[in-house]
């Protein structure tokens, strides 16, 4: 198995696409979202990077078989 760059890079284009979505369509929001981010506990956001991860895997998997 080899590293396609091309798709990597589009990958990586979209997900800079959709992170940027929050904040430009609600600023107030994001704002909210980042403070409440910054005050939570080390491991409480270790967990929900996990579970992003592992979701997105997941995600990968299904839609490349």
């Amino acid at each position: 198995m080899s590293i396609d760059w091309h798709d990597l890079g589009t990958a990586f284009a979209l997900y800079l696409v959709l992170e940027g979505m929050v904040p430009f369509l609600n600023p107030a929001a994001a704002k909210r979202l980042f403070l409440t981010m910054s005050q939570a506990p080390g491991a409480q956001i270790r967990i929900i990077g996990l579970s992003s991860m592992v979701a997105g895997c997941v995600l990968l998997f299904m839609v490349r078989n």
